[in-house]
């Protein structure tokens, strides 16, 4: 699966942005998504995972009640809702895939397949 990632772009503290991870191919929801980001100098870390089905999500304590990460196996995408921002959220936003329905994963060595990154640069 082929994954592209869009939304991002440059606000200010307060502001929201919705980024979206198209996939390409058929088999979208039997996929486990998730969103990362790594800011310079940082290690790559989970921001949110859902499950294939979506009935299960799981967030970082940095975002949690901020965020949300959703999912539309009709249309091959999965979301993430970001709303209050903050100048600590900035990074390079990530999502990836992990096949075969596991559930909601939490560590980014089991996913296997990463699309290429959306900039998110919040302004204080």
């Amino acid at each position: 699966v082929q994954l592209q990632a869009y939304g991002g772009g440059l606000v200010q503290a307060g502001d929201s942005l919705r980024l979206a991870c198209v996939a390409s191919g058929r088999t979208f929801s039997t996929y486990d998504m998730g969103w990362f980001r790594q800011a310079p100098g940082k290690e790559r870390q989970l921001v949110a995972a859902i499950s294939w089905s979506g009935a299960d999500t799981y967030y970082a304590d940095s975002v949690e009640g901020r965020f949300t990460i959703s999912r539309d196996n009709a249309k091959n995408t999965a979301y993430l809702q970001m709303n209050s921002l903050e100048p600590e959220d900035t990074a390079v936003y990530y999502c990836a895939a992990r096949a075969r329905r596991y559930g909601v994963t939490i560590s980014n060595i089991y996913y296997t397949y990463w699309g290429q990154g959306t900039q998110v640069t919040v302004s204080s």
